[in-house]
């Protein structure tokens, strides 16, 4: 199981309140993504989410994990981001002579 796939899977399904919206916008089979989250709390040993045929209610364990997991990756965008050009952080100040154009 690659742990951090499963720890992006679980926060989707959280924040999606479906397995099917959640595997919808990680384009997986719902299938795939429900095995993903089995492992996961096999390798925890916990359950985190509680299913019926109607919906999906997260578990005291599930909230503490969601919110532990969820800290971790925006930490990891924002270090992803720190490294990248592309991404401008802060205040920029651009100052620039005047020329005419004749």
């Amino acid at each position: 199981m690659d742990r951090f796939s499963a720890l992006k899977a679980f926060t989707r399904v959280v924040e999606a309140g479906s397995f099917t919206r959640a595997a919808d916008s990680l384009n997986m089979p719902n299938a795939t993504l429900s095995k993903t989250i089995q492992q996961l709390e096999a390798h925890l040993g916990v359950s985190l989410l509680q299913r019926t045929t109607r919906r999906i209610t997260v578990t005291p364990e599930g909230r503490e994990y969601y919110e532990k997991a969820r800290c971790l990756l925006e930490d990891l965008e924002e270090i992803d981001a720190s490294f990248n050009p592309r991404v401008t952080r802060g205040l920029r100040r651009i100052t620039g002579g005047s020329a005419v154009l004749v």
